[in-house]
């Protein structure tokens, strides 16, 4: 009887992520005033600005909008895995990828979504960079450069584990 009682209870408390999912819906609702803010921002110094200033802008946007897809990607396959089933199977605008990420697919979307991201980054780094290099600059660019790196071969070494770990018999 306690044995049940206890998986009952461990069974149930998945739903105590569902508020991280609401919490993190809501954190794409921030993201989407920061866009519509850069791209008023753009918008309406586009002549006052030069041609790398606009490029800077627009990964910015870019950059964004890779965050919210990341962001509803975990919320949608998040929810899914953890705590229950989003029951939308017959509705037309359901994503094709929907119910078919696992956590392992999760993992690569997220590290793949943050090498574009720091890639970005980088770009936009690059893009700033002005003639005359002082050391500071040297070492932001090298930190920003291992960093995005790390990321790479991070996301290397899970698909490759995950490509181990689905040929392993079980």
């Amino acid at each position: 009887m306690i044995e049940k009682f206890l998986e009952a209870l461990i069974f149930r408390s998945r739903w105590l992520l569902a508020p991280f999912f609401v919490g993190l819906v809501f954190s794409i609702l921030l993201l989407l005033i920061k866009f519509l803010e850069e791209l008023f921002h753009l918008s309406t110094h586009i002549f006052h600005l030069t041609e790398n200033d606009v490029i800077v802008s627009i990964l910015a946007l870019v950059d964004i909008a890779l965050v919210g897809s990341l962001l509803l990607m975990i919320i949608f396959s998040g929810y899914e895995i953890f705590v229950s089933k989003i029951d939308v199977a017959t509705h037309r605008d359901r994503p094709d990828w929907m119910g078919k990420v696992n956590f392992s697919g999760l993992k690569l979307k997220v590290i793949g979504a943050i090498v574009a991201i720091s890639a970005i980054d980088l770009l936009k780094t690059f893009m700033n960079l002005s003639d005359t290099l002082e050391p500071s600059d040297i070492d932001t660019i090298f930190w920003k450069l291992a960093l995005h790196m790390a990321f790479v071969i991070s996301g290397v070494l899970f698909a490759l584990m995950d490509k181990i770990a689905s040929t392993t018999e079980h």
